[in-house]
């Protein structure tokens, strides 16, 4: 390990476990390589396909309370 390296190391280690999370979050991230941007497009694609059914009125919508009154069903 580069002298560097080793120094941000301890420099890490003495924030806060706050402090710690976000620089990690980010380090993993870089691991990761770019976005799926095939998955990103395909569902973009599906969120304008499905928002046109609903302007044309194809879409069978549920309102929210009908929503929450089948799960309350549902659950008991």
């Amino acid at each position: 390990m580069s002298e560097s390296l080793s120094e941000l190391e301890h420099q890490a280690r003495a924030l806060s476990p706050d402090d710690r999370a976000r620089p990690a979050e980010m380090l993993l991230e870089s691991l990761q390589g770019p976005p799926l941007s095939e998955v990103e497009a395909a569902w973009n694609r599906e969120i304008e396909v499905r928002i046109a059914a609903y302007d044309r009125g194809d879409l069978q919508t549920t309102s929210a309370e009908g929503v929450f009154a089948e799960a309350r069903r549902n659950t008991r």
